[in-house]
């Protein structure tokens, strides 16, 4: 079978955050190196919409959080578990989080984006400009490297597209060049 058949079933063709039946598809809980069952979740447009941009969040869409934050499936936990941490100026969010319980490296993966993480603690991702780098932005190398293992030189000007980041050190982003999976330095990478 394939991912998007094997979400329908264990989702029961609905939202796995708030069971609506349009416009499903699959979203991938970030950071994941790999598109599976085991790292994502089948939800609507109108969930995958606000967990990507927060400017869009409604709260009242998320009361759902008090059903799905329950789910036996690991990223859907890890997602509720991160709206909720989103949502605390809505004060009821705060109550459902006392309740919630992962286990040290689900609780690890739900907080590698920043969520329920003291600003102050949080890591900042800078390209060479001092330009902030979110995970999906493309970038460009600003000069030739040798890529470690490898024969091959990503070569000055190449565009690097959805950059994932690594979320223990500042400095490492990660990409795809020549389908080959990398580990880039910020100092030498600009934002497209």
């Amino acid at each position: 079978m394939n991912l998007e058949k094997d979400l329908q079933i264990r989702s029961q063709h609905s939202c796995e955050l708030c069971k609506a039946t349009e416009t499903l598809s699959i979203y991938t809980v970030q950071p994941s190196k790999n598109i599976n069952l085991t790292d994502s979740i089948y939800a609507c447009q109108t969930c995958i919409s606000q967990i990507e941009d927060s400017n869009l969040i409604n709260s009242n869409h998320w009361r759902c959080l008090n059903d799905s934050m329950w789910s036996e499936f690991l990223p859907v936990q890890v997602m509720a578990w991160r709206m909720l941490n989103r949502l605390l100026s809505a004060g009821w969010s705060q109550d459902l989080l006392d309740m919630m319980y992962l286990d040290d490296d689900s609780l690890a993966w739900a907080k590698a984006l920043g969520d329920g993480v003291d600003e102050a603690a949080k890591l900042i991702h800078r390209d060479v400009n001092g330009v902030v780098l979110e995970a999906g932005d493309s970038v460009v190398l600003i000069k030739d490297l040798k890529v470690k293992g490898t024969s091959m030189v990503a070569k000055q000007g190449t565009a690097v597209r959805r950059i994932a980041l690594d979320y223990e050190n500042e400095t490492y982003i990660e990409g795809k060049i020549d389908g080959k999976h990398i580990v880039l330095i910020t100092q030498y990478v600009k934002k497209l």
